[in-house]
């Protein structure tokens, strides 16, 4: 009897915990809440998924893994990610086939400082289901020199091998996107130009390796910042100028004191929204 008893007690427990603090509510674009495995049945329709994180969110970063694993079993995958620079494939290449170890991938590569908890997974995931993996970002240092010396035409001095690592120019560029006149909101006044079409050429950057390695009946699903895919905007601008016809889905991440009714300011930032708790944790 005592056994049962604690055997109940746990379950209450669990599922108090489950039901009375959840960790984050999925929604809809319209802020519908929805099941994990309903927007599993929509993404795995599409061609291209964009989903977007908050860095230091470790909720992100596991329903990262977890929707990727849960797609994989329905679909041939290639993925991608913001946080690896173009010019460093070949090495991401070489730990995917074992040809270097991760002692040597962590000195070759420039990672994010969350590598090992936050995308490491991601990459053996790939590694261990033999999947394509595509390090699709800027190389910073041309981002950087767009922001600081003098705009796109920092480009232009690239040799041909560098430009092989970015967007081919001349990089399309509308500064009235939403998000690109945000960004200089926020900046207060302390932005240029320049610092948006460093952004720019960030999302036509990783816009142009995801269509590159784009493969029929295959669905890539890139991991990169939310603002780079809030409002169907930044990467999938650039995706949609070549492919305007591309299926496709979103994901945003966003934190909430109360994650039972999705924000006004939130709706519509993708086709589903995670909500976090605001008191979640942070990675770093």
């Amino acid at each position: 009897m005592r056994k049962l008893f604690v055997f109940s007690l746990v379950i209450v427990l669990i599922t108090a915990f489950k039901f009375d603090k959840p960790a984050y509510v999925l929604y809809d674009s319209k802020g519908k809440k929805v099941r994990f495995s309903s927007m599993i049945s929509v993404l795995e329709q599409k061609q291209l998924i964009l989903f977007g994180e908050l860095h230091n969110n470790p909720i992100a970063h596991w329903l990262q893994l977890e929707t990727t694993i849960a797609l994989g079993k329905k679909k041939k995958l290639i993925l991608g990610a913001e946080m690896f620079e173009s010019d460093n494939q070949n090495e991401l290449n070489w730990y995917l086939s074992d040809s270097i170890s991760i002692q040597d991938f962590v000195s070759l590569v420039r990672l994010w400082k969350n590598f090992k908890t936050d995308y490491q997974p991601l990459v053996e995931y790939a590694k261990e289901m033999n999947l394509p993996f595509i390090a699709t970002n800027i190389p910073r240092r041309y981002a950087a020199a767009v922001n600081k010396r003098g705009g796109f035409k920092a480009l232009d001095s690239l040799s041909a091998k560098e430009k092989k690592w970015i967007a081919p120019l001349p990089i399309p560029f509308d500064p009235d996107i939403p998000s690109y006149k945000a960004i200089l909101s926020m900046m207060g006044g302390h932005g240029s130009p320049d610092l948006i079409k460093a952004q720019a050429c960030k999302d036509a950057t990783m816009a142009h390796f995801i269509i590159q390695n784009l493969q029929k009946g295959e669905l890539f699903i890139h991991y990169n910042g939310a603002y780079h895919s809030n409002y169907y905007e930044g990467i999938l601008w650039y995706v949609k100028k070549q492919q305007p016809n591309i299926s496709f889905g979103t994901i945003s991440t966003v934190c909430q004191e109360n994650v039972q009714k999705l924000k006004k300011e939130n709706i519509g930032k993708a086709d589903f929204i995670i909500v976090v708790d605001a008191d979640m944790t942070k990675t770093y």
